[in-house]
């Protein structure tokens, strides 16, 4: 490299990193990522790519963008209420700030006017109770799974749990119901069949090796056609003749009915029906963060919470703080969407078709989440071309749009109205991209 050689211009090192932009952000980000960063500048300023005086911009304009994850937020424009694939529920402005409260040192097992240890989870618990007062008890876990596992291991760990063949399911990548039970070291005790379970498939397996009865509702499909099943309430009386306990697995995690969605149980109307436990996911219909929700009867929770392996299921301070602020609090993103005024969507749409030259059409959302399979949740959406998904995804903010019959579809349902300003200069940029 000789003296007049350009690449000499490029700023040092030590240099960069004492900049107060840069400073503030070693602080912010780290040590490691911000001299990456600084290192990337300098490596294109002498591969030609950037010229030298261009640097000292280019490393402060990486910063600003830079967060401490990799995770890109994602504007949820496909009208699936719950996508699993984009975290699930988004949590509501008061699940935000009880985290942000929650992200330091908190009282999470200290009694303040005693100074002494205190049970986990004593704030979270009495929400979910004043939320759903048909249970007794409640316990948090880390995720619905969770939830389940505790459950029949503390239950019928060496023993069986009675389950029809028609609720032994498999959910989303391969998570199977019947893999989940056996990895406890309980063993399913298969009745009915496929489409058919009689109560008296019930009655003929029970025995001295019972641990319990489980009832699963059906995720992601629905069976039609020459079909029976057997309901809590007529198991009820066959649970307490034989001393088992009757378990329902909701997963979608309803405290209470929603007219909206009528097949979907819900924890109240089932422990109305006889369940001695009710298991769910927080992070689906309840529109909290991922937790294992667990309701029903004290004498069987403190069991649960009692065995060894909840200590590996337990729940943290951050999930506790959230899963308090969602169920006392106002309405979740997941309940708004749900409930969304397909006129008020229409108009949405019609001003975003409208400023880049689009089609409005008709658009059916769904739940999502493996609640409320097959139910329509009646919308709009904005037809663009089928290219447009692509540089919608990679933009900034990124989109995430429905392809269905050659289009790109935008549903607004997911997208919160502060946002629509966003969405337009997103969709705007892709649609330039494509040309």
């Amino acid at each position: 490299m000789t003296d007049a050689d350009p690449r000499r211009a490029i700023p040092r090192t030590d240099a960069l990193l004492m900049l107060p932009p840069v400073r503030a952000a070693r602080a912010r980000l780290g040590e490691h990522v911000v001299r990456g960063l600084v290192r990337d500048a300098q490596d294109r300023a002498r591969r030609g790519d950037l010229a030298p005086e261009q640097v000292e911009s280019a490393v402060l304009e990486s910063l600003s963008g830079q967060t401490g994850t990799t995770l890109r937020p994602v504007l949820n424009a496909t009208g699936v209420v719950v996508h699993t694939n984009l975290g699930r529920a988004p949590l509501s402005a008061a699940a935000v700030e009880a985290l942000v409260a929650a992200s330091g040192y908190v009282d999470v097992e200290l009694d303040l006017a005693t100074g002494a240890r205190s049970k986990r989870g004593v704030a979270a618990r009495a929400a979910l109770l004043a939320a759903c007062p048909a249970a007794e008890d409640a316990l948090v876990v880390n995720n619905g799974a969770a939830a389940l596992v505790l459950t029949t291991t503390a239950l019928a760990a060496g023993r069986e749990v009675v389950v029809s063949r028609g609720e032994l399911i498999e959910i989303g990548a391969g998570f199977r119901l019947p893999d989940l039970i056996a990895s406890t070291g309980a063993r399913l005790r298969e009745v009915g069949t496929t489409n058919r379970t009689h109560l008296r498939d019930y009655a003929d397996a029970i025995g001295p090796q019972t641990g319990c009865i489980l009832k699963v509702h059906p995720s992601n499909f629905a069976v039609h056609g020459f079909t029976a099943s057997v309901g809590l309430a007529e198991l009820r009386p066959l649970a307490t003749e034989h001393d088992v306990a009757l378990v329902a697995d909701l997963g979608s995690g309803l405290l209470s009915p929603d007219p909206l969605l009528p097949a979907e149980p819900d924890a109240a109307t089932t422990l109305a029906a006889g369940a001695d436990i009710v298991t769910a996911s927080g992070d689906k219909l309840l529109g909290g963060p991922q937790a294992g929700v667990v309701l029903g009867r004290a004498g069987v929770i403190t069991r649960l919470a009692r065995h060894p392996l909840a200590r590996a299921v337990r729940a943290d301070k951050l999930t506790l703080a959230a899963l308090e602020a969602t169920v006392s609090g106002a309405a979740a993103p997941v309940t708004r969407a749900l409930h969304a005024d397909p006129d008020q969507l229409r108009s949405r749409a019609e001003r975003l078709a409208a400023a880049v030259g689009a089609t409005v059409v008709a658009h059916d959302g769904r739940v999502g989440g493996g609640g409320a399979p097959g139910v329509p949740l009646p919308g709009w959406a904005v037809r663009l071309p089928e290219a447009a998904a692509a540089a919608l995804r990679t933009g900034d903010p990124a989109v995430l749009p429905r392809v269905h019959d050659g289009a790109c579809l935008i549903d607004l349902r997911c997208v919160p109205e502060t946002d629509d300003g966003r969405l337009l200069a997103a969709v705007r940029a892709a649609l330039d991209r494509i040309g």
